[in-house]
């Protein structure tokens, strides 16, 4: 297929010079005359290479390079100009521009100029459709489930993947939220460039601030050379914070000043670095309570949730269970290098029951140790945590009257959550779809609240 080029000049001699020589060499070539109407041709098509005069009035062709970089920043141009220097051609290189050529030129000088950017595009789209290939364990195939919930969810991702725009993960510790931010990346244009994560809360606070914006020589002690932060090594390519409403609030405003202006200051120095990243931020927290509770700046959630992607917990899309046992019996298997193992319907059904609280990271556990422990070709029940392979049996006083009270339902429900999550309170809290100050006072209310009463009633 030809190539298309879109060339800018606001001289209608040279437009017509430029749409003779090069439709010639077999490209298909549109022009315009001006830089507005260059800016609105490209929202509307997609062309190989744009070439723009430098010097046009009212939009030159940096202006013309500026704009185009925030709507197609994967956009080829080149410039030319009448006036050149080596100022003007350092600031076309700097905005992006792939070339620089001054007028008058030579017709087999311009025409090697187009060639070789036509090529080195063609060359770039093959590379990045050979690594999507290669990269087939980070596409969206690998987030597993057919339920409705997880295809509209797996829909709705690779939609956003083609922009650049900020995106929040929001569910549950487990749920694949790094999964969906990979994937993510994969299919988005800047897929070439680095993939590189950090978890906010496994990071102590003080050693945050210089792994995310680096630091210089001496700033502190103990810094012997220049560190690099993340944001600087993930430049060209996706940044995918973990965890963030772990962060400081002096944090925060740093990460809002990489969103608004994409620069960063490392710790102990005055210079500021540009970084190109594209962000991806995650959560299992309820960052709106945070914001009202002045934990979590307001600006930079508003910032963050441009786009919100929210993954549901396994307990809300149980139909997958099957198809998620089976892969990961799949997997375990091979890993080890065993004949595929099979599952009998009774414990597939145990695990359907089961509400795992640890999602979908804690049902691949529980299979790589069933596939590791289990001694027959068949799994089992009790192959199996015995807190999964039990029928949870609530305890209700015998005085009770047939047709139990709504307290006696709400305090037994709380006791099989609480025994589902270990004890764990922000965990069951989530679970119940309360405030974790609310459920402090049920438990109190129902003398549910101590480590022995859950596990007598257990």
């Amino acid at each position: 297929m030809s190539a298309k080029i879109l060339v800018i000049d606001d001289e209608d001699s040279m437009c017509n010079f430029m749409s003779i020589m090069l439709t010639k060499e077999g490209y298909l070539v549109d022009t315009v005359n001006s830089g507005q109407k260059g800016i609105s041709l490209l929202k509307e098509k997609n062309y190989d290479l744009v070439i723009a005069d430098l010097n046009m009035p009212s939009m030159t062709g940096i202006d013309v390079l500026k704009e185009v970089k925030t709507f197609k920043r994967d956009q080829d141009l080149i410039v030319m100009t009448a006036y050149a220097s080596v100022d003007t051609a350092i600031e076309a290189m700097k905005q992006g521009a792939v070339d620089y050529i001054t007028k008058p030129f030579k017709v087999d000088e311009i025409k090697l100029v187009i060639e070789k950017s036509i090529n080195r595009k063609h060359l770039i789209k093959e590379n990045d459709e050979l690594k999507k290939r290669l990269q087939g364990d980070n596409s969206f195939s690998k987030f597993l489930g057919t339920s409705e919930t997880i295809v509209q969810l797996k829909k709705m991702a690779e939609r956003v993947a083609s922009s650049d725009s900020t995106v929040l993960v929001r569910g549950e510790s487990g749920t694949g939220k790094d999964l969906i931010a990979r994937a993510i990346h994969h299919h988005s244009p800047r897929c070439g460039g680095p993939f590189v994560g950090i978890n906010c809360a496994a990071v102590p606070e003080n050693l945050l601030e210089s792994e995310l914006f680096g630091y210089k020589k001496g700033a502190f002690t103990g810094a012997i050379k220049d560190k690099d932060g993340l944001f600087k090594v993930a430049s060209g390519g996706t940044f995918f914070l973990d965890e963030i409403g772990n962060t400081s609030l002096a944090i925060q405003v740093k990460l809002l000043r990489v969103l608004e202006e994409k620069k960063i200051t490392p710790i102990g120095d005055t210079k500021e670095i540009d970084v190109d990243v594209r962000l991806i931020a995650a959560t299992n927290a309820d960052l709106e309570e945070e914001v009202k509770r002045n934990r979590f700046r307001a600006d930079l959630f508003y910032r963050l949730n441009v786009i919100p992607i929210y993954i549901p917990p396994l307990r809300e899309h149980k139909d997958d269970i099957n198809l998620l046992v089976r892969k990961f019996i799949d997997k375990f298997c091979q890993k080890i290098n065993i004949p595929p193992k099979n599952i009998t319907d009774e414990a597939l059904t145990v695990l359907k029951n089961y509400n795992w609280p640890g999602n979908v990271r804690e049902l691949e556990n529980t299979i790589e140790r069933a596939v590791l422990l289990g001694k027959s070709d068949t799994l089992e029940v009790f192959d199996f945590p015995e807190k999964i392979n039990k029928q949870e049996k609530v305890l209700v006083d015998e005085t009770e009257p047939a047709n139990p009270t709504l307290e006696s339902i709400e305090k037994a429900y709380i006791h099989y959550v609480m025994s589902q999550t270990g004890g764990k309170k922000t965990a069951a809290a989530k679970i119940l779809g309360i405030d974790p100050s609310t459920l402090y006072r049920k438990l109190e209310r129902y003398k549910l609240n101590t480590d022995s009463k859950i596990k007598q009633l257990d």
